[in-house]
């Protein structure tokens, strides 16, 4: 079969298309045959050698697929030859696997999906699990009627966007063009903001007469997060799930006591959290399967570029112009 294999770090050009074995199936595994492959910050961090969790080299990135069963081993009981499914590196050993053709797992490490649902919508649900984990389990039962969703364009930030809206929350996206805020608005959120022409943080009390929102979710710390303490309301929590712009800069504490006096909250979140909690991840994805097959979310495809120019999409995925979800075709 054909796929990308990573076997030193650098740039997109380090993401070679070769030939390497199929996988053949044996117990209770099947193999998988990619219909469409998603393309997330994770591979990029995989390929610069900056992953927290690198899989050992060479390797076959990414993190997510859908596709169809094709073969299945002598022990498999529930998924059957033609039935389409959903792959996640998030349940496997290493978060690696899915730049190939066709992929080998344990059906218990792999998600049916029904047989109406797109399979293009299907690769783009990554983005997906961190948003809803995001909205229900790094909450941990705190109540929130409004949001403000920091890079509300992207893949996660779309997600977020439609999550929060499908359960009947104010979503406020910043966004970084006028263009980026048009296909938000189109997400379904209520207001944008343009963080290059407009104060995020005066703009988002105009909004809220003054009160400020539940909830901010931003995927970059650094030196601008802590000012973002100023858009919550009186118990508000700002959740932070990525280092973009490297670790939080500045003083925390004086960030969350300054006045006037408010009850603020600080979290980072990782999917990684989850790690060793397969029964929420299970939760979650069917949830996510079910909420697309019943059209209450529906990933936006940006582009669909040809596996062997995987070096192309990582290129394109890290150019800053990409809104919702890039996708590549074997």
């Amino acid at each position: 079969m054909k796929a990308i294999v990573i076997s030193q770090i650098g740039g997109p050009e380090v993401l070679q298309y070769v030939d390497v074995p199929t996988p053949c199936p044996s117990g209770d595994e099947v193999l998988v045959k990619a219909h469409s492959i998603g393309v997330c910050m994770p591979e990029t961090a995989v390929r610069q050698g900056i992953y927290k969790w690198m899989p050992r080299l060479p390797t076959i990135p990414g993190i997510e697929m859908s596709g169809t069963v094709v073969q299945t081993g002598p022990a498999v009981r529930h998924l059957r030859v033609g039935q389409p499914v959903f792959v996640t590196a998030r349940e496997f050993e290493e978060r690696a696997g899915c730049y190939a053709e066709y992929v080998k797992a344990s059906e218990e490490r792999v998600y049916p999906v029904p047989e109406d649902v797109d399979l293009e919508q299907v690769a783009g649900l990554a983005n997906y699990q961190v948003a809803w984990h995001l909205l229900n389990s790094a909450l941990n039962g705190a109540r929130y009627e409004s949001v403000l969703v920091m890079a509300a364009a992207g893949g996660v930030g779309t997600a977020l966007v439609q999550l929060a809206k499908a359960d009947g929350k104010r979503v406020i996206g910043v966004v970084s063009s006028e263009a980026r805020g048009r296909f938000v608005l189109e997400q379904g959120a209520d207001a944008v903001i343009d963080r290059t022409r407009e104060d995020i943080v005066a703009r988002v009390h105009e909004l809220t007469d003054g009160k400020g929102v539940d909830l901010v979710l931003t995927v970059a710390g650094g030196r601008d997060m802590l000012a973002l303490f100023d858009c919550l309301d009186r118990f508000g929590m700002l959740i932070l799930y990525g280092r973009i712009g490297g670790p939080p800069q500045g003083d925390l504490a004086a960030a969350v006591e300054r006045m006037p006096a408010r009850a603020l909250a600080y979290r980072y979140f990782s999917i990684h959290t989850l790690d060793d909690w397969p029964e929420l991840r299970r939760r979650a994805t069917h949830d996510l399967i079910q909420k697309l097959k019943n059209g209450v979310i529906r990933v936006p495809i940006y582009d669909r570029i040809p596996l062997a120019q995987a070096s192309r999409a990582h290129q394109v995925f890290e150019s800053g112009q990409v809104v919702g979800k890039l996708i590549m075709k074997p």
